[in-house]
């Protein structure tokens, strides 16, 4: 028990000394040992790295987990498990939890009905988009984020705890300075060697001693936030290809989805064409070949008139179709057309085109034009 208040009483004593040393250097009364600059270089290095991944990982989960609710119960739910040692089970998504409502509307609704066969088809699509943004956000978790905080709790964490240890040494080192300082000026006064001068060198030499020690071992730290960088890159690599498959995979099922929906609007008259969901961008019957210019004629004879009428009544030439534009559309740039809806149009395609474009031609006017915004007319 002795020894502990020993022991108490000489770190309080050695604490107070430091917290001196440290006010009479902010106040400019005590002088200070500066870092290598190198070292200084490896410190800033070290704390942009750390505010910088912190911000990068914070942005990351709300872009993930936008509900900052929902985030948090994730966490708590992701430390739980954690502790536990057991796998963290998928949750389902917002998206799927919305197929899966639309599927069960439409079973109230009636699924024979119209609106309540669209239901499920959408619903369908939504669940699979659900599930691809799920592997987006395993992938990403697994990937990207866990490398990033491993690094704010673990790595981070020792160098904040070497570098409190290499302030300490300083601390001491200016504050063994300071004492041979005055032992030198005492024994200049009483002009005979002062036990007191030599101790204090003695405490110098060990204190600079373990301050060189320290600053080595703070300066390989430092330095392995290279490394921490380029397995950070990795890892960004990753993010970015997972991000790109999640995309891929939810244009794919939205153009299977026009596609469904199209062969919808076609069984189905419509009171309103206007109204007609976007058919998919690459028709099949477009890619099957040019109609007979016989019937092309008699398909653009039940049109409503049009300025365009007459020009549209002839003969189409080889590889060439008509549309029925279903939409405004506003040309980007002078290689584009821009388009007004129920206007009659003349298409063709071009080898080694964008699938998702063709060429349109209007009397003299002639540009690409976007699929999704044609009816091709057979």
């Amino acid at each position: 028990m002795d020894f502990n208040v020993k022991k108490l009483a000489c770190g309080a004593g050695v604490f107070f000394t430091r917290a001196v040393q440290f006010t009479e250097e902010k106040l400019g009364q005590a002088e200070k040992t500066e870092l290598d600059p190198h070292l200084e270089n490896l410190i800033t290095r070290a704390d942009c790295t750390k505010n910088w991944t912190e911000k990068i990982l914070r942005q990351t989960e709300v872009l993930l987990q936008p509900n900052p609710i929902d985030h948090t119960g994730a966490r708590i739910e992701e430390f739980i498990y954690d502790k536990l040692d057991k796998k963290l089970p998928s949750r389902t998504t917002n998206t799927e939890l919305l197929g899966q409502y639309m599927v069960e509307a439409a079973n109230e609704f009636g699924p024979g009905t119209p609106y309540g066969s669209t239901l499920i088809t959408v619903g369908e699509y939504q669940k699979r988009l659900g599930g691809a943004e799920r592997d987006l956000l395993q992938a990403s978790a697994v990937g990207f984020l866990a490398p990033l905080r491993n690094f704010l709790e673990g790595d981070w964490r020792t160098i904040s705890k070497e570098r409190r240890l290499l302030e300490n040494r300083r601390l001491d080192l200016d504050i063994c300075k300071a004492r041979l300082k005055k032992a030198k000026l005492a024994e200049a006064k009483a002009a005979l060697l002062s036990e007191e001068a030599d101790k204090a060198e003695h405490e110098l030499r060990v204190a600079q001693t373990e301050f060189d020690r320290q600053a080595e071992v703070t300066r390989l730290l430092l330095e392995g936030i290279g490394s921490t960088h380029l397995n950070h890159l990795r890892c960004l690599q990753d993010f970015a290809e997972a991000q790109a498959t999640y995309y891929a995979e939810c244009h794919h099922y939205m153009q299977a989805l026009q596609r469904e929906l199209s062969k919808c609007a076609n069984s189905v008259s419509a009171p309103h064409p206007t109204a007609t969901v976007c058919p998919d961008p690459v028709s099949s019957a477009f890619l099957s070949g040019p109609p007979s210019p016989g019937a092309t004629v008699s398909s653009l004879s039940s049109q409503r008139p049009s300025p365009l009428a007459m020009e549209q009544t002839q003969l189409p030439v080889t590889g060439t179709r008509k549309a029925k534009v279903l939409y405004d559309y506003e040309g980007h740039d002078g290689s584009e057309l821009s388009l007004l809806a129920d206007e009659l149009i003349t298409v063709h395609t071009v080898p080694g085109m964008d699938p998702d474009w063709l060429i349109g031609e209007r009397g003299n006017q002639k540009g690409k034009v976007p699929v999704t915004y044609l009816e091709l007319l057979s």
